[in-house]
């Protein structure tokens, strides 16, 4: 399992061609999230974290999923710093026996990542600095995975 936080871009497919792959792995799901302009209003995201405090919040987070879900991997990279329009944000994989397994993982991972892990991120553009908040939706996704965990625990 790797969790990375970085300044620099980082190319998604180079990182998933080498992605952990052995004979176990039937499945690898990945997500990659990039700056959207917001049709010319948006120029580049900037993303804030506590460094060291941000990594272990994720690391452990993945560590969870990797148990839940009986990943083979993972592996999460965020960007944090200015990120222009059309360049990553985040990459998400998983590699597991099944599929299904796979894809909850990433679902999972990036419902935490938009809601609940310890980075901000602002619009930089033509209207201005604005700061952007996870939306009702974001939350709601990040607590049916919370209840998945608490049945699974009784």
């Amino acid at each position: 399992m790797r969790v990375e936080i970085v300044t620099k871009c980082f190319s998604p497919e180079l990182e998933l061609a080498t992605f952990s792959r052995n004979s176990a792995v039937g499945a690898v799901a990945s997500f990659t999230g990039y700056c959207r302009d917001e049709g010319g209003v948006v120029e580049r995201l900037e993303l804030e974290h506590y460094p060291g405090f941000t990594e272990a919040q994720i690391d452990h987070l993945a560590a969870s999923v990797v148990a839940r879900h009986s990943l083979i991997d993972a592996l999460v990279i965020h960007r944090v710093g200015a990120i222009p329009a059309g360049e990553p944000i985040v990459l998400v994989a998983a590699s597991s026996a099944h599929r299904a397994a796979a894809l909850a993982a990433i679902n999972e991972l990036m419902d935490y990542l938009k809601s609940e892990a310890p980075i901000w991120k602002k619009e930089i553009g033509a209207h201005g600095d604005v700061w952007v908040e996870p939306t009702v939706r974001d939350y709601r996704a990040a607590a049916c995975w919370r209840r998945v965990q608490e049945e699974e625990s009784v």
